[in-house]
């Protein structure tokens, strides 16, 4: 059998089958993906993939606790098979007890299609898109900008079986598209991204139409220096944020007073209230058009995921509720070690209760300040607070008087996601956006556009 002609539920079946350890957990990711580039209004490169990844996990129980070993290798053949499997339980046996062990998750209902083929994307998912875009091509043209950009679908089905009975299977796609207009002499530049799961709701030409606004702005520079400005967030920058705050809303973490979600003197704060406005952050692997796995994959264990908890179901959690702190990540070990509630984390994330005001409206009623298009390269610069910095990109435009009369310079900012929503003054239509800087690993998002009496642009940057 070889990697692609084997299906992954008998390649589970048979890893699963050739285990000596006293648990096993195998993972069969399928992928496939189809994509586009294109630069100076014309297609450059397109290409399909395919490829399968096999981790597999042992656990051994030992008088001090459980081990557990992880391998994961790609394209493995059927001779490769079992040496794989014996590598996993090695490691299991080399290793100290795992201090997240926990007996592996049990009675979860088969998926009814685990013995089914994977799903598969292809070039077909581009017949409407494509020719769309060409469009655009000719109207940037004509209009004197140029389009520069990629897009590309994923597919991934993993199978999920354990020997504990458990036999799992979720098709995850995945679309982005990120849509770049310049001016011809590269002086302005402007962007747009959408997250999509098969591109039938994706418009070129109202992206292509949206840039040349956008560029039109741009013909009008001022020059503003670093300070404090009222900012219009729009729900790509909003996303970025709120992602990196939920990367670091770690139960544990916090209970052991190491994040902005220690309590002082001791515990979280779960309880406390973040935010005047009526927000609710939340994760549901059954939002509509969100849809992620309804159960724990986890390839390898860290602060906030166990390779313990594969198949554990992930329901709807809010983690944000009317503005106050409801729920931390945790697993089952951390739970049980902060008292916490069991809350995986989940593949989406939304911030809803805003006034449903469109990105328009919101700026209509801007007396002055200003509307970013997207932030770069956001690091954390102190765990403790929660304070991000980052850079502007593709067009910081100033708005007076209820519109846009100009782009101003790039900026570095310095703030913290936590501190931001509590100083929002204004939260609009929650829409689905595709985060920018961390589109290479979370893409289901759905956020509103936050007004910020005050965000802080710590210092200029001379980025486009």
């Amino acid at each position: 059998m070889s990697p692609r002609t084997s299906k992954p539920h008998e390649v589970v079946e048979r890893a699963l089958s050739l285990s000596r350890a006293d648990g096993c957990v195998v993972i069969a990711d399928e992928h496939s993906t189809a994509n586009l580039r294109w630069a100076g209004n014309a297609l450059t490169t397109n290409g399909v993939t395919r490829g399968r990844t096999l981790t597999v996990i042992a656990t051994v129980d030992g008088k001090e606790g459980t081990a557990s070993g992880v391998v994961s290798r790609s394209a493995v053949t059927d001779d490769e098979l079992e040496p794989l499997v014996r590598a996993a339980e090695a490691a299991a046996h080399g290793a100290g007890p795992a201090e997240d062990a926990q007996p592996l998750v049990t009675d979860v209902p088969q998926s009814p299609d685990f013995t089914d083929a994977p799903a598969e994307t292809s070039s077909a998912v581009f017949a409407d898109f494509a020719p769309a875009l060409g469009e655009s091509f000719a109207r940037a043209r004509a209009g004197g900008r140029e389009l520069y950009g990629f897009a590309n679908h994923e597919l991934v089905s993993t199978y999920l079986g354990t020997s504990t009975g458990l036999r799992l299977r979720h098709d995850q796609p995945n679309g982005t598209l990120e849509l770049n207009a310049k001016s011809p002499d590269r002086t302005r530049s402007a962007w747009a991204g959408r997250a999509t799961r098969d591109f039938k709701d994706v418009d070129p030409a109202a992206l292509d139409a949206e840039l040349a606004v956008r560029l039109g702005w741009a013909e009008r520079r001022i020059e503003l220096p670093a300070g404090r400005y009222e900012t219009l967030l729009p729900p790509t920058a909003v996303a970025d944020l709120l992602i990196y705050q939920m990367w670091s809303a770690s139960g544990r973490d916090a209970a052991e007073g190491r994040t902005v979600f220690s309590r002082p003197g001791g515990g979280t704060r779960v309880g406390d209230r973040l935010s005047e406005l009526p927000l609710s952050l939340r994760s549901d692997p059954h939002e509509p058009g969100l849809e992620c796995a309804p159960f724990v994959v986890a390839h390898s264990s860290g602060d906030d995921r166990s390779v313990f908890d594969n198949g554990l179901p992930v329901r709807a959690t809010e983690w944000i509720g009317g503005g106050e702190l409801r729920n931390l990540l945790t697993t089952r070990h951390s739970a049980g070690l902060t008292g916490l509630p069991l809350a995986p984390s989940a593949g989406n994330l939304i911030l809803d209760g805003g006034d449903d005001r469109s990105a328009e409206e919101m700026v209509a009623g801007t007396e002055r300040g200003l509307l970013l298009t997207c932030l770069w390269y956001i690091r954390e610069v102190d765990p403790a607070t929660l304070l991000l910095t980052g850079l502007t990109r593709d067009g910081v435009y100033l708005v007076e008087n209820g519109e846009v009369t100009g782009q101003v310079n790039n900026f570095r900012f310095n703030e913290s996601p936590v501190d931001l929503l509590g100083r929002a003054a204004e939260a609009g239509r929650t829409e689905r956006t595709l985060p920018r800087e961390w589109s290479d690993y979370f893409t289901r998002a759905a956020m509103p556009m936050l007004r910020v009496p005050d965000f802080n642009m710590s210092s200029v940057s001379q980025g486009v």
